[in-house]
């Protein structure tokens, strides 16, 4: 069965999920776009297979929790396992299928977008023309999180008005992740710097260690790379230097903690790898054009 002729309401069932709520729309002609709310539970359960069949599409999973799974290859061999954090993603092309073995609860949105979305998106938003999307896991990403956070009232509405800003969530979503993880290999011409398993290899060693003052040599070492090669091909295929990315997902886990006031700003300075309050100050400035005491009174107000 093709994932795209379930599309509609039925993407759960590959997750064992068959009653999993979904949101669908075409939000420009013809083609669909679907959200689905999965729940899935172990229930005592080592693990569970998920398999999702080829299709010219993208799937991508917003986690609403904290999950352990593994990727499974083509040829059924397992990775190890790994943590995907609440607020990350897994951008995954299905072009060849995909699976997962779940070995922990999962609570998460998961998008169903066939290219031909992404294609009719382009002509009508301010995104780039190219379809093909560069692969992620587990990268935390503000603008899907702030996107699940609007589409999750939606499931409790049962249709009721929401068409229309769906359409305009969907469209928003395809803008972001054109913009954000188009393939460098299709929007420079060229060729990537790094395969996407190198890449994941350095940035889960940067998101394990983001908190201390470790040498870009050992993030290098972790994708089998030389420093100087990591460094050219990491920005050939994110566009920001490893200190950029670093320096980003800083911010981005700073944020976090200042959503709450159990935390100090020099405990949260430390918490993400900053030497003092004020390199964090200087850094959050560079970055939000606005101090963390000030975002965090406008978030909290």
């Amino acid at each position: 069965m093709s994932l795209r002729m379930i599309a509609e309401e039925k993407v759960g069932v590959f997750f064992g999920e068959p009653e999993s709520p979904c949101l669908v729309a075409r939000p420009v002609h013809a083609a669909k776009f679907s959200v689905t709310r999965l729940q899935c539970r172990l229930d005592g359960r080592a693990s569970r297979l998920v398999r999702l069949p080829a299709d010219d599409a993208y799937f991508l999973m917003l986690y609403l929790d904290d999950a352990l799974h593994r990727d499974v290859a083509g040829d059924g061999t397992e990775c190890e396992v790994r943590r995907y954090r609440e607020g990350s993603v897994c951008l995954v092309d299905l072009t060849h299928g995909a699976s997962i073995r779940l070995v922990s609860d999962l609570d998460s949105l998961v998008f169903y977008m066939p290219r031909d979305l992404f294609r009719e998106v382009s002509k009508v938003a301010n995104a780039p023309r190219a379809t093909g999307l560069r692969c992620r896991r587990g990268e935390d990403d503000d603008v899907m999180r702030n996107l699940g956070t609007a589409l999750l009232p939606f499931f409790d509405e049962q249709g009721r008005g929401q068409n229309a800003v769906l359409q305009h969530i969907a469209i928003a979503v395809c803008a972001h992740l054109l913009h954000s993880y188009t393939d460098p290999g299709e929007a420079r011409g060229g060729v990537a710097g790094l395969s996407v398993w190198q890449e994941k290899a350095a940035k889960d060693f940067m998101i394990e260690h983001f908190a201390e003052d470790f040498s870009f040599a050992a993030a290098a070492a972790a994708a089998g790379l030389s420093k100087r090669d990591f460094i050219n091909g990491f920005s050939e295929v994110t566009g920001l230097t490893p200190f950029q990315w670093l320096m980003r997902h800083r911010i981005v886990r700073a944020k976090q903690y200042l959503t709450s006031r159990a935390l100090t700003l020099s405990e949260v300075a430390k918490r993400c790898g900053f030497s003092d309050v004020d390199q964090f100050d200087r850094a959050f400035r560079r970055a939000t054009g606005t101090s963390p005491s000030d975002w965090r009174g406008r978030w909290l107000n």
